[in-house]
């Protein structure tokens, strides 16, 4: 039997998770925020937000001119991460994240791509 792989499909809502009510866009976002919210009840992580900060490329004319980050996450030591959750990686997706490492080389961006 060949096995196909399923679309994935987008299923955004408002949800509460670490006591805010925040819109994800996807299941795989709520659900990753559930589990950091885990991490957080462990100790492991100090905090995170969903969305906190929209990182723009002032110098950018047309196409991908912003990047909102799915989430920061907090360490104990006060540094921080951000993270973007991804479905699928689409051309506009590896566009916002090529022109986030250029334009930011300092902020930290981990992609986590669903298998």
């Amino acid at each position: 039997m060949v096995q196909t792989r399923r679309k994935f499909v987008a299923k955004p809502r408002w949800a509460e998770v670490n006591g805010k009510l925040s819109y994800f866009r996807s299941n795989m976002e709520y659900y990753y925020a559930r589990y950091l919210e885990k991490l957080k009840a462990e100790g492991i992580i100090k905090d995170f937000a969903h969305e906190p900060r929209c990182f723009w490329f002032e110098n950018i004319k047309r196409g991908v001119r912003s990047y909102l980050p799915d989430f920061r996450v907090d360490l104990a030591d006060g540094s921080y991460y951000f993270v973007e959750v991804k479905g699928f990686m689409d051309s506009k997706s590896k566009t916002k994240i090529k022109r986030f490492r250029k334009y930011y080389p300092n902020e930290r961006l981990e992609v986590i791509m669903k298998l």
